[in-house]
C-alpha cells in the first residue's frame, strides 16, 4: 500500500473510532469520551491532510477535481471548522455525534471511489475561479454542518432538559449558532455561485448553463436564503428551524455529490473522468 492511501485509511479509521467516541459518549452520558472523539478526529485529520498532500505531490495537479477528490477535499475543510468549533467552545463538543459520523461516512465511500492519477490537469480547470470556487464550496459545506450539528443538540436538549443536557449551551444560545454558521455558509455558498458562474463563462462563454449540479447548487443557496429569510422576517426559531438545518444538509450532500451520478453534466465529466 503506497503512503497516500495508508494515510488516507488512517483517516477513515480513525474518523469512525472518533464516531463512535462522540455516539457512545451521548449515549452513556460521559463527557470524557468528547474529548477522546476531539482527539480522534484531530489524528483523523492529519491522515486526511497527508493523503491530500501526497495526492497533490504526485500527480502535480490540484487534488480537488475528481468526485472522490472533491468529497477528501470538503470533509477535511469541515472537519478543520469542526474541530476549532470543538478546542473553542467545550459546552457544544457534542455536535461531534452528528458531524463526525457524516465525515466518516464520506470519506469511507470516497475511498471506494479513488482512482489513480492519470493525464494533466485539462486547460477548463486552469483558472483562478476554480480555486475560489473550491474554497467557497468547501468552506459553505463545513459551516452548514456544523450548524446541523448545533440543530440536532437543540432537539436533544429540548427533548431531554434535565443532567446531562443541562450542561450544554442553553437553547437560545444553541439557536443563535446554528444561525451564526448558516449565515457563513449561506456567503460562502454564495461565493461558489459566483465564481463557478465566472470560471463558466470562461470555459463556455457564458455564465450559466443550466447544469445539474448548477441548478441544485443554486437551490441549495435558496434553502438556506430560506432560512435566513424565515428566521429574520417571520421570527421563527427553535425546532422549526432546527430540523430544517439538519434536512438542509441532506440536500447539501445531494447537490453536491449526488447528482454528478444520476446524469452526465459539466460536473461529472470533471469530477469522474479527469
Amino acid at each position: 500500500m503506497n503512503m497516500e492511501l495508508g494515510f488516507f485509511w488512517l483517516a477513515v479509521v480513525f474518523y469512525g473510532l472518533s464516531a463512535f467516541s462522540y455516539i457512545f459518549g451521548l449515549i452513556s452520558r460521559k463527557e470524557k469520551l468528547f474529548s477522546a472523539g476531539m482527539i480522534l478526529g484531530f489524528i483523523g485529520l492529519a491522515g486526511n491532510i497527508m493523503a491530500v498532500a501526497l495526492r497533490w505531490i504526485k500527480g502535480g495537479i490540484l487534488p480537488f477535481i475528481d468526485i472522490s477528490e472533491s468529497i477528501t477535499s470538503s470533509v477535511l475543510v469541515a472537519m478543520v471548522i469542526f474541530l476549532i468549533v470543538q478546542v473553542s467552545a467545550k459546552r457544544i463538543r457534542a455536535i461531534g455525534v452528528l458531524v463526525m459520523p457524516v465525515a466518516f461516512i464520506l470519506l469511507g465511500w470516497a475511498g471506494t471511489l479513488m482512482k489513480e492519477i492519470s493525464g494533466q490537469l485539462p486547460a477548463s480547470l486552469q483558472s483562478y475561479w476554480l480555486w475560489v470556487h473550491i474554497v467557497g464550496a468547501s468552506i459553505g459545506f463545513g459551516s452548514v454542518l456544523v450548524a446541523a450539528g448545533a440543530g440536532l443538540l437543540y432537539l436533544l436538549k429540548e427533548k431531554y432538559q434535565s443532567g446531562f443536557y443541562d450542561k450544554l449551551p442553553e437553547l437560545p444560545d444553541l439557536d443563535n449558532l446554528a444561525y451564526r454558521f448558516v449565515t457563513g455558509g449561506f456567503i460562502m455558498l454564495g461565493l461558489m455561485l459566483i465564481s463557478g458562474a465566472f470560471w463558466s463563462n470562461q470555459v463556455h462563454g457564458k455564465f450559466w448553463n443550466w447544469d445539474p449540479v448548477e441548478v441544485w447548487s443554486l437551490i441549495c443557496w435558496l434553502v438556506y436564503g430560506i432560512y435566513l429569510h424565515l428566521r429574520r422576517s417571520f421570527g421563527w426559531r427553535d425546532r422549526k428551524l432546527a430540523w430544517y438545518t439538519l434536512l438542509a444538509l441532506v440536500v447539501i450532500i445531494v447537490s453536491y455529490w449526488g447528482i454528478p451520478f444520476i446524469s452526465e453534466n459539466f460536473h461529472t465529466g470533471f469530477r469522474i473522468e479527469h
